[in-house]
């Protein structure tokens, strides 16, 4: 079964909020990732985007089954439009999300989309965030929740937060890398014009999608082809071609761009494809050399320690 990406668009939702991880989630969708967007309010009536654009025939929440590994996009939206709902009697929202993370299903916020989460009581314990501007409010707020200054968005027990508009990009984008891995992410952010980036806390990087903070064409067509022929032997003149470059140039220029020269770069991808290779027990060592484009299981072994 695909994995429902489900947006709940509220009256006057931030537009951006909206449609930027609503295009990761398509871009994927193309590249054959399972999943499948749907959309739905709490007022469907009212729902639309707090410019003027509005959306006809959308299901009430409570018409969509939410299964366990679901994912849940609440896009920000005027605060003053979160207060009413919060100080209205007829919107159970704020019991069908704590519903929906029970059944298993993950939920996202968007900028102020936080707050609904925090007023479904969702974020006590938790860390979070939202948009600058509004991060001493939400703490005020939901003095419980642990929110966070200067990171783009938050990952803990189910619940994602982020700080809005492009951050909700990157979240999406984490989202992808954790459903789908770091390289199919990284070309799903190829594909959109968008390099990733991390949140300060998180320590641990794909280095699918690590060095790749740049804008150079052959240095990027360089990359791509190292991880989708790690089984190859490949000879610097070989790669230095594909970047339309000399072997020296490619040398000084791989390195200028992603900080790191190209031979500890093979280094580094092999020993990420190793790990996810690993967890196959049907695979050998001659088998793993293989893939990893080595001459001998001794060669594995040293890359293991």
């Amino acid at each position: 079964m695909p994995v429902q990406v489900i947006f709940l668009i509220a009256p006057r939702t931030h537009f951006l909020d909206l449609a930027g991880p609503d295009q990761v989630f398509s871009e994927a969708i193309f590249y054959k990732a399972p999943f499948e967007v749907r959309y739905c309010s709490f007022a469907p009536e009212k729902a639309g985007t707090a410019s003027g654009l509005q959306f006809a025939n959308l299901p009430h929440y409570s018409d969509i089954r939410v299964e366990k590994g679901d994912y849940v996009f609440i896009p920000g939206m005027d605060l003053e439009m979160i207060e009413r709902s919060l100080n209205s009697h007829i919107v159970d929202v704020y019991h069908w999300l704590p519903s929906a993370y029970a059944k298993g299903a993950q939920l996202c916020s968007v900028c102020t989309g936080a707050f609904l989460l925090g007023a479904a009581g969702l974020l006590d314990g938790k860390p979070c965030t939202t948009h600058w501007k509004y991060t001493q409010r939400l703490q005020q707020r939901f003095p419980q929740a642990k929110v966070q200054e200067n990171v783009l968005y938050t990952d803990r027990d189910g619940i994602f937060t982020s700080a809005g508009i492009a951050s909700g990009v990157d979240l999406a984008l984490h989202i992808v890398e954790r459903e789908m891995g770091g390289y199919f992410a990284n070309k799903v952010a190829r594909e959109i014009v968008v390099y990733i980036r991390r949140p300060g806390e998180q320590s641990q990087q794909s280095i699918f999608l690590s060095y790749r903070n740049h804008i150079h064409s052959g240095v990027h067509a360089v990359q791509d082809y190292l991880t989708e022929n790690m089984h190859r032997k490949n000879p610097l003149s070989e790669l230095a071609a594909l970047a339309n470059m000399s072997p020296r140039n490619f040398t000084r220029v791989f390195k200028k761009e992603t900080g790191i020269a190209v031979g500890e770069y093979i280094a580094r991808l092999r020993h990420e494809r190793l790990q996810e290779l690993s967890k196959n027990p049907d695979l050998s060592r001659a088998q793993l050399a293989q893939q990893l484009g080595l001459k001998s299981e001794r060669q594995v072994s040293r890359l293991i320690r």
